[in-house]
């Protein structure tokens, strides 16, 4: 009898740990799926079964991070490093969690000592650039895209981050190289249509600018940015009724769109449209700043 009780005993142990194995791959699946509170469902209950599984609790942290459950993902990623502390991925995105907080600081010591265990790792690399360029540590942010580049000069959308660095530091000719080296990769990236559309705006050169902008419309129609940015050069070539409306269906495809807002205001302006200029600013301000 003793015998048969340890027999079932280990097998319900082996049975706890088949089923946990199960949910957690159905949880990957679920997060692949994006379908959150699913992998979150099934991953609880694989902890429930064997607590001490690195890979549940840093899923599970995942989930939590990406529905923006900070805390709770930061509670995971803790627990997970606990039992796996040279995880590079739990790491990265503890930091990645920390740095949606705010606490910069944090991030930035978990992005490096993820680094240390896996220095290739873009992903990584690209969430501590983004810390750096929140810590307003601009110079470093593009040491950081340099080795992205450096390690896949094939990927368009590190071309892009970098050119979007470089146009927020308003070096838009290193931004126009950067786009124009991700276009050579991916000839139909609206990204990098629109951005060197904007970024070609900024140093008055408007055909190209618009070229590129029809394009990223062409390519989505429903592309708010490359609409209001496209109404932009038009206003500056001098033809204000179309501005108006590539700026009027930006707004349409996004109320909160300020920037868009700010550009049809200073047309309305031009155009002695002051009532619809005041109109447009005082949304602006309330977007922005919260006025009444």
């Amino acid at each position: 009898m003793s015998e048969g009780i340890n027999d079932q005993s280990e097998l319900s142990e082996a049975a706890a740990q088949s089923r946990a194995s199960v949910l957690r791959s159905r949880a990957e699946s679920y997060i692949a799926l994006s379908r959150h509170e699913a992998a979150i469902a099934d991953l609880t209950e694989s902890i429930a079964l064997v607590p001490d599984n690195a890979r549940a609790w840093r899923l599970r942290g995942e989930s939590h991070r990406v529905i923006e459950r900070y805390e709770a993902a930061l509670a995971d990623f803790d627990e997970s490093l606990r039992l796996e502390p040279d995880s590079a991925y739990a790491l990265g995105s503890r930091g990645q969690a920390y740095a949606a907080l705010g606490r910069l600081e944090e991030a930035m010591d978990d992005f490096d000592h993820a680094l240390t265990l896996a220095p290739e790792s873009l992903w990584i690399l690209e969430a501590k650039a983004d810390a750096l360029v929140d810590l307003d540590r601009l110079d470093e942010a593009l040491d950081e895209h340099a080795k992205i580049i450096a390690l896949n000069e094939e990927l368009a959308y590190s071309w892009v981050a970098r050119g979007d660095l470089y146009q927020r530091m308003h070096l838009y000719t290193e931004a126009i190289d950067d786009y124009t080296r991700a276009l050579e990769s991916d000839p139909d990236y609206v990204r990098a249509l629109s951005r060197r559309g904007e970024a070609l705006r900024m140093i008055d050169r408007y055909q190209e600018a618009l070229a590129d902008l029809n394009r990223a419309v062409e390519l989505d129609p429903d592309n708010d940015r490359a609409y209001g940015s496209r109404g932009a050069v038009l206003s500056e070539m001098g033809d204000n009724e179309a501005a108006l409306s590539d700026l009027n269906r930006a707004i349409e495809l996004d109320p909160e769109y300020i920037w868009a807002y700010r550009v049809r205001g200073e047309i309305f302006q031009e155009m002695d449209r002051h009532e619809e200029a005041v109109a447009d600013f005082t949304l602006a301000l309330r977007l922005e700043f919260g006025d009444e």
